[in-house]
């Protein structure tokens, strides 16, 4: 039986917090999380932190194995996120089906608030799309950055902001919010999310053991309740 401790961002968190407990109950292992965002998650890396294991879009999993901080194996692939559009449930569903009905949709609204550039890859996503649609300017005074981990979430339900845009994972099972629907295809960005083990971790086969679990393919519909996709 093995402590296993990881970092990870936060779109996979609903589907582990149903297969966790399922595999500390087979294994006997115990697993702790440590959830932040992306670029929070690098910089501890950086500084010499070292937890077991990771959970990371596949690009910032790729970079580390690259620099030495992650083994090359074993490492899994958990299944790709959209980027989807909330509002407060209860509240009217703006049209975003096409790319200048999106646009629209946050020319018209009130306020509006995802993810920081800086710090995940659907804000930095986001930050290009409304550059691409001619509209920052626009949005300089109602938009709000704030990442879902953050609370961002909870000022669409308070009514802080009244569109959100935000990975389907990471809105999907918020109580008070209702999904709009993703982004067009044309705009859509789907993050590959990836489970990868430090190379400092010197015990590596019950970390190996959880990416076999969360990976195998009887826990798929699990994994699509929480928003993903399977992987490609």
């Amino acid at each position: 039986m093995a402590d296993i401790r990881v970092f990870s961002g936060g779109a996979p968190k609903e589907a582990l917090n149903v297969l966790t407990p399922q595999f500390e109950q087979r294994t006997g292992h115990k697993v702790h999380y440590s959830y932040a965002v992306i670029s929070e998650i690098q910089k501890k890396l950086a500084a010499g932190d070292t937890p077991d294991m990771v959970f990371m879009p596949v690009g910032a999993i790729d970079a580390l194995v690259k620099a030495g901080t992650l083994r090359a194996a074993p490492r899994g692939v958990l299944g790709s996120v959209g980027i989807g559009v909330v509002v407060r449930e209860g509240a009217p569903h703006p049209d975003i089906a096409t790319p200048e009905a999106f646009k629209n949709a946050l020319l018209n609204a009130r306020s509006v608030v995802h993810a920081n550039p800086n710090a995940t890859p659907s804000g930095v996503h986001l930050a290009k799309v409304t550059q691409q649609l001619g509209i920052d300017a626009a949005l300089k005074d109602k938009l709000t950055y704030s990442n879902a981990l953050d609370g961002g979430v909870q000022r669409i339900t308070a009514g802080e902001a009244e569109i959100g845009i935000y990975p389907l994972s990471e809105v999907i099972a918020v109580p008070g919010i209702a999904l709009v629907g993703l982004l067009p295809p044309a705009l859509q960005s789907l993050i590959v999310y990836g489970a990868a083990v430090l190379a400092a971790n010197a015990t590596p086969d019950p970390a190996g053991a959880f990416i076999a679990f969360l990976t195998d393919g009887a826990h798929r519909a699990v994994w699509e309740k929480a928003g993903f996709e399977p992987p490609k």
